[in-house]
C-alpha cells in the first residue's frame, strides 16, 4: 500500500495523483523483468497488480508495542477492490483519479466499464498507462 498527498499544507491535486500513478506504473515493470529473470533461473516469484483510488483516508498511529503510521478508510478499501479486480501488469484507477488525469497528455485510458465491488456496487474503472513520447 502506498499514499500520496498525505501529510502536506497545501495539495497540488494533479500533481499528487499523477506522481502516484507514475510510481505505481513504475512497479509492475520492475516486477515483470525481476519475474522473466527469476523464472530463468528457476527460482520462485511472484505477479502484480495495482488499484488507485483518490480521496481523503483517515491516518494515524496503530499498536501499543510496535507503533505503525496507517490509513483506513472507504477509499482504501476502494483502491483494494480496484487491485483485485485488476490484471496481472495492469494499474487499475477509479473514476475520480481518471477525471484528474483525463486532460493531460501523460497517460493513455482504456475503459473498463463498470465493475462489480464488494460491498460498493458497480463502479466505473479504468487501465491507464504511460503515453508514448512523440519524437519529431
Amino acid at each position: 500500500m502506498a499514499a500520496s498527498g498525505i501529510n502536506t499544507d497545501v495539495i497540488n491535486e494533479l500533481e499528487s495523483v499523477k506522481s502516484m500513478v507514475l510510481a505505481a506504473l513504475a512497479k509492475p515493470q520492475f516486477i515483470g523483468s525481476r519475474k522473466a529473470a527469476m523464472d530463468g533461473a528457476g527460482k520462485p516469484t511472484f505477479e502484480m497488480r495495482v488499484g488507485i483510488h483518490k480521496g481523503p483516508v483517515v491516518a494515524g498511529m496503530v499498536g501499543v508495542k510496535k507503533f505503525q503510521y496507517d490509513i483506513w478508510g472507504d477509499i482504501v478499501n476502494i483502491a483494494s477492490r480496484k487491485e483485485s479486480s485488476g490484471a496481472v501488469g495492469q494499474v487499475n484507477i477509479s473514476q475520480s483519479t481518471y477525471l484528474i488525469l483525463k486532460d493531460g497528455s501523460d497517460f493513455k485510458f482504456e475503459s473498463r466499464g463498470k465493475i462489480e465491488a464488494k460491498g460498493k456496487g458497480k463502479i466505473e474503472t479504468y487501465f491507464v498507462s504511460r503515453r508514448a513520447l512523440q519524437v519529431n
